[in-house]
């Protein structure tokens, strides 16, 4: 047996070892494709261990997330923080071998994936950046980014609507840095896949603009290695080497569903083991193994060093620009002191065309923003202005036209802002959010700053319809953690939005309409907080707090006006952040929304579940509880109860209920 042989029966043992002892897992995937994971590991991908994140390094995705503990297992032989101890508590509590890859939680996992599809649109995100940012830097003789984005995915990430999406954009891009390792064992949970995957893969990827490779046997490394090499030869185009492989492979449950996701039992364990003449004590590789392994590792450090003395005559050839990449990298911090004063929002204005404008105020600032849509930028007016779009003729390009691909929109922005050096936003109607939820999820997750702009924000979309009209997705979205939610109610608050989104290191939605807004003279940067008194009454405890976001703040101020007059004493609150709202101190949130004022109207184009916290026991809502209709927007705003009249009505009952205790 070859020492690389020998190599991928450690995976492949160590994987199967990990999953029995932790009682859980994806054995058959691990067997199956650990001569494929090996090979890329092993003789073509570039990587640090001891700089995990070095800038040039390639990347590599385990779209196929269940596979875990394949990837911990090559990341245990070359030398990366993860010990015999870290694959023993695979999948426990607190360990750094969860059950599905963490970028947060394991050196060297690039992305975290497990929802089918989400990886393979990540790598097309990253090999997307690595286009980019190798025009705007690269010059003949320096190529100071030059890198391969590997992914390996199986049946499933090919069979969700994300993958053929973000195959499509990528062939339609031609990133011919992208090759895509499929492990066609043929096989899912359910079991043999020819009653619903049986379609020609090979041809559907050459119609979208693929090279496509065969590899009969993934057990014939030679083969392999040869498939690699012929499609890192061809940039015009990325590649897809359709790997032949048995699910579980030397395993007694070898081409079953069986090892698909449970352990192989003790008993098939050791059936294994003896299968692969394997002797060693558990966990443990042989020594032989270990060296060699450990041999690969250190000579791709030399890689790194070569790379590092590169940058250096770079730097001294092209200083400017070797300094303008170290900020691209670092990440730009703009000032935004008397930022809101460059912005004019003295007429009544729809807050997408406010954040048009201030998105491409940042851009001036930014120099790595970019900014894509999924078909519908001259709708919610995301385009930087003088800037051109990225395409296979001019990677330099800061506009992204994604296509109608919402749901590989998102992942690909993870993958560009993963991949380090750039921040992008994207946008389509908030409707379509729903078409996204997966992707911005995982970007709340990981913890990454992607901007996700959702224009045409309620039943004010009218005409279009209730498919089109958000109602529900406001909370939807609410209800994910770490995520921020900005629905502002004018220009001003649509700045708040855009810089609390480039001030935190955390994904952000910013809901914005396509109706006008009123302008309002004491909104601004009160906003940052989430929460803030907008109007108050003056020296003395309001009778009612009317609160809400965006352009029901225009009815909150009318009632306002309407109440006053009739000696009520009122405080209104624009609420454009619950999130950050929630985390002022309790001083704070009280300051806004005292107790003691129990008289409360709660106001908001969509769905009420948002609100009960802040209503308490005698507030009311005007809010929805059905979808919208098709309409002009004023005849939808009073029909579904939108008008200062309800407001008025609501807060006057809300008064009369405090008082009868």
């Amino acid at each position: 047996m070859s020492i690389k042989s020998k190599c991928v029966d450690a995976v492949r043992v160590l994987s199967a070892e990990a999953i029995q002892k932790a009682k859980s897992g994806h054995p058959g995937i691990c067997m199956g494709a650990a001569p494929v994971g090996f090979e890329v590991f092993a003789d073509f991908l570039n990587f640090s261990y001891k700089n995990p994140k070095w800038d040039n390094r390639d990347r590599f995705v385990l779209s196929a997330g269940h596979g875990s503990m394949l990837l911990y297992s090559l990341l245990h032989l070359f030398g990366f923080k993860v010990s015999k101890e870290d694959l023993m508590n695979f999948r426990q509590f607190g360990s750094h071998t969860p059950g599905h890859p963490e970028t947060d939680k394991t050196e060297g996992v690039e992305t975290t994936t497990g929802p089918l599809g989400q990886g393979l649109g990540n790598a097309v995100g990253m090999a997307l950046a690595e286009e980019h940012l190798a025009a705007v830097f690269n010059r003949p003789g320096y190529k100071v980014v030059d890198h391969y984005t590997y992914v390996l995915c199986g049946e499933g990430c090919l069979e969700e609507g994300l993958g053929y999406e973000a195959c499509s954009f990528a062939g339609t891009q031609k990133l011919g840095k992208l090759i895509l390792l499929y492990d066609k064992n043929n096989i899912t949970i359910e079991g043999d896949i020819q009653t619903n995957f049986n379609e020609d893969i090979a041809t559907r990827f050459c119609a979208q603009g693929w090279q496509v490779i065969r590899v009969p046997d993934s057990n014939d490394l030679a083969r392999l290695k040869s498939a690699i090499e012929k499609a890192k030869s061809d940039l015009t185009r990325p590649s897809i080497i359709i790997c032949s492989t048995k699910i579980g492979y030397g395993s007694p449950l070898e081409n079953s569903a069986k090892s698909h996701g449970a352990p192989l039992g003790e008993e098939n364990l050791a059936a294994t083991k003896q299968t692969l003449g394997w002797t060693e004590a558990p966990f443990e590789a042989p020594a032989d193994v270990k060296e060699y392994c450990k041999d690969i590792a250190e000579d791709k450090l030399v890689v790194e060093r070569v790379w590092n003395d590169l940058f250096e005559k770079y730097e001294k050839q092209f200083p400017e620009l070797a300094a303008k990449y170290k900020q691209y990298m670092a990440g730009y911090e703009p000032d935004f002191t008397n930022f809101i004063e460059k912005f004019d929002f003295s007429k009544p204005e729809a807050s997408r065309a406010s954040g048009g404008k201030v998105l491409n105020e940042l851009a001036k600032l930014m120099p790595n923003l970019l900014s894509g849509s999924a078909d519908l930028a001259p709708s919610t007016l995301t385009d930087i202005k003088g800037a051109e779009y990225f395409s296979p003729d001019n990677r330099t390009g800061r506009n992204i036209r994604f296509g109608i691909r919402e749901h590989a929109m998102a992942a690909i922005c993870n993958g560009i802002q993963l991949h380090g050096g750039l921040r992008i936003a994207c946008s389509t109607f908030f409707s379509f959010s729903d078409y996204m939820k997966a992707g911005i999820r995982l970007s709340a997750i990981m913890n990454i700053p992607v901007i996700y702009v959702m224009t045409h924000d309620s039943i004010g979309v009218g005409e279009d319809g209730p498919t089109h009209q958000p109602v529900e997705q406001l909370v939807a979205l609410r209800s994910i953690p770490n995520l921020k939610v900005f629905r502002p109610c004018d220009g001003k608050e649509t700045v708040a939005a855009y810089i609390s989104a480039f001030t935190h290191n955390s994904p952000t939605v910013l809901v914005l309409s396509r109706q006008n807004l009123h302008q309002f003279p004491n909104s601004g940067l009160n906003a940052l907080a989430g929460g803030y008194i907008l109007d108050d009454c003056k020296g003395a405890t309001p009778d009612v707090i009317l609160m809400g976001t965006g352009s029901e703040m225009g009815l909150c101020m009318g009632a306002r006006d309407a109440l006053t007059k009739e000696g009520h004493k009122v405080r209104v609150v624009s609420m454009p952040c619950l999130e950050e709202f929630e985390k002022q101190t309790k001083e704070y949130q009280e300051y806004v929304l005292p107790k003691k004022v129990k008289a409360r109207v709660c106001v908001e184009a969509a769905s009420h579940y948002s609100w009960y916290k802040y209503a308490r026991d005698y507030g009311e809502l005007v809010t929805m509880k059905s979808f919208g209709a098709s309409g002009p927007a004023p005849v939808l705003f009073k029909n579904f109860g939108f008008t200062v009249d309800n407001v008025v009505a609501k807060a006057k009952l809300s008064i009369s209920n405090v008082k009868k205790g």
